[in-house]
C-alpha cells in the first residue's frame, strides 16, 4: 500500500521551474552602503576598512566586497509564491556559496540568472533540501562574474518521494584539527541589521522587536547574509590585509542566529589555498557559523 505525501510540493514542477532574469544596476554609493553594513568603517583611521566605504580622493579607489554577489540581482523570497507548493514559513537558511570569477566593479549594471539545481527529500516529516544557483553577469559584456549557490532546508516540505535528485546534498566542509593560525574579533554595533537591510533583504524579522518575538526571538537577528560578511571581513583583516585580489570563492554553513550587538570571533585555519573558519558569538558562546571555506590564489 503506497502512501501519498502530505506536502504539496511537486519536485517535477518545482525543478522545472523558470525565474525571469533580474537586472541590477548599483552605484558606488549601493557598495558603500553594503561594506557599512558589515560593519566595515568602525575604524575611521584604517586605511584598509576605508577601500570599502570611501572613493578616495581619485574618486576611483573604491573596493567592493567579495560576498556583495550575495545582494547583487537577487530574485527576491521567491520561495513563499503559491506556484513553489513550499511552506515558506518553515523554510530554513543552511548553506550560502560565493564563486567570483573576475573582481566584483564597484558600480555598474549585471543580470542575474537564477535556476534550481537541486531537490533532496529527507522523508516524510524530516523535511528536504533545496539548492538554487544563481549566475551573476555585466549586463553589457556579458562576462560572467560569480556564482551564488544557496541551500535551503524545507522542514516542512519532506516525503514528497520521487521526482527529486539522487544522492544527497554536498557534504559539509571539513573543519581541521588543533588551534586556529588567526583569530580576529569584530564588534558589531546594535544597528548592524538596521543598516544592512538596506542593501535589499526587507524582512522585517530583522528589524521588528513583534515580528522577531512571534518568531520566537528575544530580539530582531542578523541577517545569514551578514553574517557571512563579516566572517569575511575577518578573513580580509587578519589573513589578506585587505587585498580582496585574492579571495575567490567562499562557503558557509549557519548554526545558529547571530545578533547584532555580539561580538563575532572568527577563528581560522591556513591550509595551502584554503581558510577554514568558525565564528562564535562571544557574549553568548553560542557558534552561530561553522563548516565554512574562503578560497584564495
Amino acid at each position: 500500500m503506497s502512501v501519498m505525501p502530505t506536502t504539496s510540493l511537486n519536485p517535477a514542477q518545482l525543478l522545472a521551474r523558470p525565474f525571469p532574469v533580474v537586472e541590477h544596476a548599483f552605484s558606488r554609493r549601493d557598495t558603500q552602503l553594503y561594506a557599512l553594513g558589515l560593519g566595515l568603517g568602525a575604524d575611521p583611521l584604517d586605511a584598509g576598512q576605508l577601500r570599502y566605504v570611501y572613493e578616495g580622493k581619485d574618486g576611483e579607489s573604491l573596493r567592493a566586497v567579495p560576498t556583495m554577489a550575495n545582494v547583487l540581482a537577487y530574485p527576491g523570497f521567491w520561495a513563499r509564491e503559491p506556484d513553489t507548493g513550499i511552506t515558506w514559513q518553515k523554510l530554513l537558511h543552511a548553506e550560502q556559496e560565493i564563486r567570483l570569477h573576475a573582481p566584483l566593479p564597484a558600480s555598474g549594471c549585471v543580470k542575474g540568472a537564477t535556476r534550481i539545481t537541486g531537490l533532496w527529500d529527507k522523508g516524510e516529516g524530516k523535511g528536504a533540501f533545496l539548492q538554487q544557483t544563481r549566475d551573476i553577469a555585466d549586463a553589457e559584456t556579458g562576462q560572467l562574474l560569480a556564482t551564488v549557490t544557496q541551500l535551503s532546508l524545507l522542514r516542512g516540505d519532506g516525503g514528497f518521494g520521487e521526482g527529486g535528485i539522487a544522492g544527497a546534498p554536498p557534504a559539509p566542509h571539513a573543519m581541521p584539527e588543533g588551534a586556529p593560525d588567526f583569530v580576529c574579533d569584530l564588534a558589531t554595533p546594535a544597528q548592524l541589521a538596521l543598516i544592512y537591510r538596506l542593501s535589499g533583504d526587507l524582512n522585517p524579522l530583522h528589524a521588528d522587536p513583534a515580528v522577531a518575538a512571534a518568531a520566537g526571538f528575544a530580539r530582531p537577528i542578523l541577517h545569514g547574509m551578514a553574517l557571512m560578511g563579516v566572517a569575511a571581513h575577518a578573513v580580509l583583516r587578519a589573513v589578506l590585509a585587505y587585498d580582496d585580489t585574492h579571495f575567490t570563492g567562499m562557503r558557509v554553513r549557519f548554526t545558529a542566529p547571530a545578533w547584532p550587538g555580539d561580538t563575532l570571533r572568527t577563528e581560522m585555519w591556513m591550509r595551502g589555498s584554503t581558510v577554514s573558519l568558525r565564528v562564535t558569538a562571544l557574549e553568548r558562546g553560542v557558534i552561530v557559523l561553522n563548516n565554512a571555506r574562503v578560497d584564495l590564489t
